[in-house]
């Protein structure tokens, strides 16, 4: 099966890469990389079937672009550029056709239409503003924007510590709710329960996952549970990154920078979260992580050290255990396995 890679061009990378990923064989491997597309910083991208959307940099303006596989090749269908900084996170919603994307930098959320041959069309937008507290707070940051359970819209903000909950009905964007974080949490990135009445939201500046209870209805919200990502007798810096929870409800998965592991809990009846290992990423500032459609088996990329880690998964209990270490990767920051 085919793994994608994208993730920063500063340094050896040149756009978006795919691996081959040997789940038959009793020891799987990752193997075969190469560069599919070449482009500047494609720090986060999804697929829909042929199609593929990514964020991306073209010299002093950024923005978005979309390819369509035809044989073998990818081919760029389109793109939307608009001066400044590129958005961190794009998400998209297949059954409506439309890609959400967040810009840190810009303190932006945008939504975009896409038809069936990749075209994009630009639909709205919005702008946050103000700050937190943190020195990393200095304007509104957000740093995710997609769907919940009941079709609304939520975004993170890492600069003002919340959650922004949003309508759309096609043409415009309506706020109609908001959960404050604590002071410097850093929001990050949020997942939702199987039966979308709890979120677990994960903070960048203070490396914690927070459990909430959500009724979307009344929009009436309720904290659960605060855990740690990483050891208490750890003081240096940290950020915790991705977060990602079994489909079976019972494990969540979260990626600390800086202490460089993957911090793993068993979600309890009750909600609350229980550690049941932190196991090293083996490679320096782990990002994104994804797990094979089975789910025995997980990829993180770590982007600094310049290689992706392969993991075997227990299903029952939850836990990894590395297989492969050293798969070279330039730069990565979002990892996809195409089943």
């Amino acid at each position: 099966m085919k793994v994608l890679f994208g993730g920063y061009t500063d340094h050896a990378s040149q756009g978006l890469y795919e691996a081959f990923l040997d789940q038959q064989n009793p020891n799987p491997s990752i193997t075969n990389l190469k560069n599919i597309i070449q482009l500047q910083r494609p720090t986060y991208f999804q697929t829909d079937g042929s199609l593929l959307f990514t964020i991306s940099q073209n010299d002093n303006q950024a923005g978005i672009a979309s390819y369509r596989l035809i044989g073998q090749n990818y081919v760029q269908i389109d793109a939307f550029y608009h001066p400044g900084a590129a958005p961190c996170y794009l998400a998209l919603s297949k059954n409506k056709k439309l890609i959400y994307t967040a810009n840190y930098h810009l303190g932006t959320l945008s939504i975009f239409q896409y038809d069936e041959q990749g075209h994009l069309q630009f639909i709205s937008s919005c702008q946050h503003t103000g700050h937190g507290k943190l020195k990393e707070q200095d304007a509104a940051h957000p740093h995710f924007f997609n769907q919940t359970p009941q079709g609304n819209l939520v975004s993170c903000d890492l600069g003002l510590d919340r959650l922004d909950f949003y309508t759309f009905d096609g043409q415009q964007l309506k706020h109609v709710a908001n959960y404050q974080m604590e002071a410097g949490f850093g929001t990050r990135h949020v997942r939702f329960s199987v039966d979308g009445h709890y979120m677990y939201v994960v903070g960048e500046l203070s490396s914690k996952v927070n459990v909430i209870k959500i009724d979307e209805t009344n929009w009436n919200f309720a904290e659960i549970d605060s855990v740690k990502t990483i050891p208490e007798s750890y003081s240096e810096h940290n950020g915790a990154a991705a977060i990602r929870i079994s489909n079976d409800d019972k494990f969540l998965y979260v990626t600390n920078r800086g202490h460089d592991s993957i911090a793993i809990y068993r979600i309890l009846a009750n909600h609350h979260l229980d550690l049941i290992q932190r196991i090293p990423v083996y490679g320096a500032f782990p990002r994104d992580f994804n797990f094979n459609s089975q789910q025995n088996l997980l990829i993180v990329a770590n982007q600094n050290s310049n290689n992706a880690t392969l993991y075997k998964r227990n299903q029952k209990l939850g836990t990894l255990v590395p297989i492969q270490k050293d798969f070279y990767v330039p730069e990565p920051t979002r990892v996809i396995i195409l089943d």
